[in-house]
């Protein structure tokens, strides 16, 4: 599967929305395309380089499928999309294009079912209902309960502070009790930090 990346100094979870504006015409391109086709396009963290200008020199090799959710023309006269996370992926080969646009090759990453959230989650479930509260993330319709501990492990791995070398760290563990034993353990280290 051929993919077009977006790289961004964030990294992106399924089923979690993210704000864009575009100003760069190889952007506006893609999504027009992605928008025509009803396809997505691929969320990477930037390892090395910068948003804007020339292609990112470094990006991570684990990314997340972004799809289209709205569009409009912001005040500014730049065009503001909402995205949301799809599906997982790992990239097998990238190639620049002229107009700096990189296109992978990709290959889909297994998902675990999702399963119920269980007792033990219980304070997680807390933190993440006190994160959706915030203004910053209610305006993006991230509220609401988590449909199981998938999405559970997901919208706090993403809202969360972590660094991004640990988000794709969680990123890449595809089972939802592993991804939170994980996630509990980064909580427990910065909570030491905050402390220390």
């Amino acid at each position: 599967m051929t993919l077009p990346l977006f790289p961004l100094n964030t990294v992106l979870f399924p089923g979690c929305k993210l704000d864009l504006q575009l100003f760069e015409a190889r952007y506006l391109d893609m999504i027009g395309r992605c928008m025509k086709q009803g396809e997505g396009f691929g969320i990477v963290c930037i390892v090395q380089g910068s948003e804007v200008g020339e292609a990112a020199t470094a990006h991570a090799t684990l990314g997340c499928e972004a799809r289209v959710l709205d569009f409009q023309q912001q005040d500014n006269g730049l065009l503001g999309i909402r995205i949301e996370g799809g599906r997982r992926f790992q990239v097998e080969r990238v190639e620049v294009q002229r107009d700096q646009l990189i296109v992978a090759d990709v290959n889909w990453l297994e998902e675990a079912p999702e399963v119920p959230v269980q007792d033990e989650d219980e304070d997680l479930l807390v933190l993440l209902a006190a994160l959706t509260d915030h203004p910053m993330v209610a305006g993006l319709g991230m509220g609401g309960p988590p449909l199981g501990r998938q999405a559970l492990a997901n919208r706090l791995a993403y809202l969360l502070p972590f660094d991004d070398g640990d988000k794709l760290a969680l990123l890449g563990i595809a089972e939802p009790g592993a991804r939170l034993a994980a996630l509990q353990a980064l909580l427990e280290r910065m909570q030491g930090e905050l402390q220390a």
